[in-house]
C-alpha cells in the first residue's frame, strides 16, 4: 500500500505527464484553474496533495476519467463499478477533509461520486473551494454547517443540499465531532 506521500508523488506525476503531453505551460494551467502558480508546481511535484476540485477540473481538462489520475490505472468497468465499505480510493487528505472516491475504475463517468469525511476544527470560516459544474451533498452522520456565496446553511444527517459549485463553498463539521457526507460533482 502507498503512503500518503508516495499517492501524492505519484498523482501529481500523471497531472504532469498529461500537461507535458498536451504541450500547457504550468502558468497557463494554474491561470485556467486560477490558482497560484506556486501551488500548482507544488501539485505536479507530489509536495502537496491535489484537491478534489482541482483533479476533476485536471481530468475534464484533459480528458481522462479522474480514476486513472487517482490510481495511475485506465478505467475499463461501464456496466458497474461495485466499492466495497471503507476501501475507495482517497483522493484528497487535507487536515479538515478526507475524500474517498466510489467509483474509481468506472470509465466515462457523468459525475465524480465520493464520501467525504470532515474532522471538526476550530475555525471560525473554513478555506472556501470553487470548481465547474454543480455539487449534490447529502448528509450521512453528523451535523455541518455550509458556506456558500455568502450564506450560512446548519445541515444534519438526512439533509442535503444541491448546488452551482462554481460559487465559493466550505463546510466544517459542527459539535466538535466528525461529519460524513456522500457528494456527487457532477
Amino acid at each position: 500500500m502507498l503512503t500518503l506521500k508516495e499517492s501524492a508523488k505519484d498523482i501529481g506525476a500523471r497531472v504532469k505527464e498529461l500537461r507535458k503531453i498536451s504541450d500547457i505551460t504550468t502558468k497557463e494551467i494554474s491561470s485556467e484553474f486560477n490558482i497560484m502558480e506556486k501551488d500548482y508546481i507544488q501539485y505536479e511535484n507530489g509536495e502537496k496533495d491535489v484537491p478534489a476540485s482541482i483533479l476533476y477540473e485536471i481530468a475534464n481538462k484533459f480528458k481522462v476519467d479522474m480514476g486513472l489520475l487517482i490510481t495511475g490505472e485506465e478505467t475499463r468497468m461501464h456496466i458497474f463499478n461495485v466499492t466495497r465499505a471503507g476501501k475507495g480510493a482517497e483522493v484528497e487528505r487535507r487536515k479538515q477533509y478526507k475524500y474517498e472516491n466510489l467509483a474509481e475504475k468506472f470509465i466515462h463517468k457523468k459525475a465524480e461520486t465520493f464520501i467525504v469525511t470532515v474532522k471538526p476544527k476550530e475555525v471560525e470560516n473554513p478555506n472556501t473551494n470553487t470548481h465547474l459544474g454543480q455539487e449534490f451533498n447529502y448528509i450521512l452522520e453528523g451535523s455541518l454547517e455550509f458556506y456558500i456565496h455568502n450564506n450560512k446553511i446548519i445541515l444534519n444527517e438526512g439533509d442535503s443540499i444541491f448546488f452551482d459549485s462554481t460559487y465559493e463553498h466550505a463546510m466544517k463539521a459542527l459539535n466538535n465531532e466528525k461529519a460524513k457526507f456522500l457528494a456527487i460533482i457532477i
